[in-house]
């Protein structure tokens, strides 16, 4: 039985119109999507998808439901593993309680850390002395208490000392703390020291309003600036929003997103009534962090620093955002301004009336370009499409991108036609986002041994690892979010291997000769041959998505069998820890979709 609070989370999470977008073509129509309805075979977009109410309905034949009841209707799961597979979607952790008995959830003690951590931080910065810098600071960015401690915001002192006692007295012993990233030890030292020292802290939250970790700005001249928590099990960020966990219900209701770049502008903007925004935690907006705003609406509003490397992450975070079928405009402040120095002189009002001037951001890099004088001459004409093709590529839909083409031939005089082959890829009608042609395959003289085909096709792991390096190679924009994911030690196979750590390597620019440098024979040979197959791919996202999740299930199932011949040889008291993380184990690759038969079986066996 899965618990009604789980259910209602999940629900709530859930971005029902992207799961029911897999299995019907949804177009966005006001605040709702529509389509043709599965469930009476319907031509005309009679079914609406609502992602405010969470509901779908059909005006046709009357079919009606949340995104469970679709997935029990549509593909005929049992309810239970419909709930499951949406919280696996929406990053949510779905237990059973037939299933599971072992209690709270296991990340439940690095909550209650962080979340002491926090409270001790926060009486630190106004009841200690040595946080006197910290609140001088404060005041100097114009940020009254009484806002300060709606964001939680605390203080790390320098002294080494004084976290590690404090949360020892509670009973947070060192080993839980270096396991938080709290605490740090290097191998010349004895004894562990505190990760954040001398900075201003601010707690961070999931978007279910559970403490995860921090970012600490630095109070003086040492680097970095900013630093973030290490990664754990409960800290990934680029996997978190900052302030997403109280500006999403605002994001709903105002169907817009104003990602800014930095704490500082996320809470001034909030706590001056500016409420749907949220920021990257110091890092390039990535791929699952667009997948987590998607949820909330699909119109974003840009709202970075003016300098050159502001304009640099705006533009990378709107190729992200693009590709994912956001709608994307840049709020430009005027010169020497950033968000929070604008919000302190002009107050939401202003900030509103700079975000009703946001034009497009493909626009906004023609703009720049224009005043540039990059059109005016042929070499820079040249160079300015090539800091126009990358965005054209990025973006999924279609209509857009048919706009975005012919707004560069516009611009540059150069021809609709040529554009489009320059692109590498026909407008003929595609699913999913774009897909990069190379511009050939490499090197034919040179020749080497690809792998075995059947082989792979007796080995799923391998067989995924064959179709991840493919998309990769296809959608080399996607090699950065994939290596935050897995590592080369995750594929087996050393073609793959070397064909993955190549591309990360070299960069999404790298040309095809530069790739084919870097590699020896039979990599070189295997890579060729993956490349002559690049029409199969119609999804990327969701075909890296099916590789990302085999290869995890693939090391479950390793150690479902290094278990299975441990057990026979194991003491009881040990046999009773290895069946229950077998069982564990099990579920995991349930809950999964990919279990093998085989693997099934020797689960369950005893």
């Amino acid at each position: 039985m899965i618990p009604d609070e789980v259910v209602e989370q999940v629900r709530e999470a859930a971005d029902i119109a992207g799961i029911i977008g897999e299995y019907v073509s949804l177009k966005r129509t006001g605040a709702d999507f529509r389509g043709p309805c599965p469930f009476h075979q319907g031509t005309r977009r009679n079914f609406s998808v609502s992602p405010s109410k969470r509901m779908y309905h059909c005006f046709v034949c009357g079919e009606s439901g949340d995104v469970f009841k679709f997935l029990t209707k549509r593909l005929g799961m049992d309810w239970p593993e419909a709930v499951k597979l949406v919280g696996e979607k929406a990053g949510i952790e779905v237990a059973d309680t037939k299933v599971r008995h072992e209690g709270p959830d296991p990340r439940e003690p690095m909550w209650e850390l962080h979340a002491t951590a926090a409270a001790y931080f926060q009486k630190t910065l106004w009841d200690d002395a040595v946080a006197g810098q910290a609140r001088d600071y404060l005041a100097e960015r114009g940020v009254s208490r009484a806002v300060a401690d709606d964001f939680g915001l605390g203080f790390a002192p320098r002294e080494i000392g004084l976290m590690r006692t404090y949360m020892n007295g509670l009973g947070f012993d060192d080993t839980r703390m270096l396991e938080a990233g709290l605490l740090v030890m290097n191998d010349q030292e004895s004894e562990p020291r505190p990760r954040f020292r001398s900075r201003l802290m601010f707690p961070i939250l999931d978007v279910m309003g559970r403490n995860v970790g921090f970012g600490g700005r630095a109070l003086g001249s040492f680097e970095p600036k900013y630093l973030n928590s290490a990664e754990s099990a409960v800290f990934s960020k680029g996997k978190l929003l900052y302030g997403l966990n109280r500006s999403r219900n605002a994001i709903r209701r105002a169907d817009r997103a104003v990602v800014v770049e930095g704490y500082f502008d996320a809470l001034r903007l909030m706590s001056s009534g500016v409420e749907e925004v949220v920021a990257p935690l110091g890092t390039a907006l990535t791929e699952a962090q667009g997948a987590l705003l998607r949820k909330y609406s699909r119109n974003v509003f840009l709202l970075y620093d003016s300098d050159a490397a502001g304009l640099k992450a705006t533009f990378r975070a709107g190729d992200e955002l693009l590709r994912q079928g956001f709608s994307v405009r840049v709020v430009t402040l005027p010169a020497g301004e950033d968000p929070d120095s604008y919000v302190r002189a002009h107050g939401a009002a202003g900030l509103e009336a700079q975000i009703a001037a946001a034009i497009d951001v493909f626009e906004r890099k023609v703009q720049i370009l224009e005043r540039a004088g990059w059109f005016g001459e042929l070499q820079k004409k040249r160079r300015a499409l090539d800091r126009l093709l990358p965005t054209i590529r990025a973006t999924a839909d279609e209509i857009m991108r048919d706009l975005y083409i012919a707004r560069a031939a516009e611009s540059t005089g150069v021809d609709r036609e040529i554009l489009v082959r320059e692109l590498g890829t026909s407008e003929a009608s595609r699913v999913g986002p774009p897909v990069t042609q190379p511009p050939r395959v490499l090197a034919p003289a040179i020749r080497g041994r690809a792998p075995d085909r059947r082989e792979m096709r007796r080995d799923s792991g391998t067989s995924a690892e064959r179709e991840l390096a493919r998309a990769m190679l296809f959608v080399r924009s996607r090699v950065e979010s994939i290596a935050e994911r897995v590592g080369p030690d995750s594929f087996r196979h050393p073609h793959f291997r070397a064909i993955f750590a190549a591309l990360l390597e070299l960069g999404a620019e790298a040309s095809i000769d530069e790739l084919a440098a870097s590699l020896d024979v039979d990599a070189l040979a295997t890579a060729e041959e993956l490349l002559r197959e690049g029409g199969a791919i119609m999804n990327a996202p969701r075909t890296i998505d099916d590789c990302l999740a085999r290869l995890h299930v693939r090391d479950l199932e390793e150690r479902a069998s290094e278990i299975a011949r441990l057990l026979p040889l194991a003491a009881e008291a040990e046999k009773l820890a290895l069946q229950e993380e077998r069982d564990t184990l099990v579920v995991e690759m349930r809950a999964s979709g990919k279990m093998s038969y085989k693997a099934f079986r020797r689960g369950r066996s005893r």
